[in-house]
């Protein structure tokens, strides 16, 4: 499949896009971070469109105390493929993740 030619403008606005995409999910892991919002509550915006692309690896890594290694063996220990995205996550994935992490 050939890659559309874009505009310059169309180019532009996508660019825009995805910044504003990158700059959220930013925000919302330094929220989780910070405290600002607990693990629940960000699971709970896994149908936001630009939050529900984050990893759940990624997420896990944002928690305090958990790095690389440890958030690695939340995801094996629950069964969840380090693929995975968190709009693609089950209920059941969803609970034993936060049964694991709460």
């Amino acid at each position: 499949m050939p890659i559309p030619q874009l505009t310059q403008e169309e180019r532009k606005a996508a660019l825009e896009k995805a910044k504003a995409a990158r700059i959220k999910r930013a925000q919302v892991r330094e929220d989780l971070k910070s405290g600002k919002i607990t693990i629940e509550q960000a699971l709970a915006m896994k149908n936001d469109p630009v939050v529900g692309r984050m990893k759940v690896l990624t997420l896990i890594e944002t928690l305090p105390g958990y790095g690389k290694a440890k958030a690695e063996k939340v995801m094996a220990e629950v069964h969840i493929a380090e693929s995975r995205r968190l709009r693609g996550l089950g209920e059941r994935q969803q609970a034993a993740l936060l049964e694991r992490l709460g």
